[in-house]
């Protein structure tokens, strides 16, 4: 049962986030934040790498189904994007490219030819004190299969989002001053 420091919560999109004005035409626009508490790192890329690897276990089943649909329709799946991530590791946390990172806020996404999304990791607060952590993910539609994609996607990507805060809380947020791993 979440507690104050595992609950995620809906919030408005912040508008000092680099993803806030990062497309003239969004098809999706969410943002979920939970409290990050005193001692807890918030160097974005450290957070970012430790939600992506430490995600529910259902979560991998959910892109092996998604991967086996839209790789049928010429999409980049988890393997591709596993490939890149392999060969361009200082540039990616997980298999998204890093598009921008401040000393608060770190942007990845990715590119294809349905839609392009933009997710930010923004810390607010400072480390001796409880913070929030906030995930915000925007996404631009190129066509008639993207605006279909995120209409069928738009809920488990919510579920996944709060679940993968929910878990990371629940594990326990790295410290300030934990190295990045790659």
């Amino acid at each position: 049962m979440p507690n104050e420091l595992t609950a995620a919560v809906a919030v408005s999109l912040p508008s000092h986030s680099g993803v806030a004005r990062m497309y003239q035409s969004v098809h999706l626009a969410d943002a979920f934040a939970i409290r990050l508490p005193a001692g807890a790192t918030h160097d974005p890329e450290v957070l970012a790498r430790f939600i992506f690897s430490n995600q529910p276990a259902w979560v991998a089943t959910l892109m092996r189904v998604r991967d086996s649909i839209v790789a049928h329709f010429g999409l980049k799946t988890g393997a591709v994007l596993a490939v890149l991530a392999d060969a361009h590791k200082a540039e990616r946390v997980g298999i998204f490219r890093i598009y921008s990172s401040t000393p608060a806020e770190i942007v990845v996404g990715e590119d294809d030819r349905h839609l392009d999304f933009r997710l930010s990791v923004l810390c607010q607060g400072t480390p001796d004190t409880d913070s929030l952590l906030t995930l915000s993910t925007v996404v631009h539609c190129h066509n008639r299969l993207g605006r279909t994609y995120i209409l069928l996607i738009a809920p488990f990507h919510r579920l996944v989002v709060k679940a993968s805060l929910r878990r990371a809380a629940r594990i326990g947020w790295p410290r300030a001053g934990a190295p990045v791993t790659v």
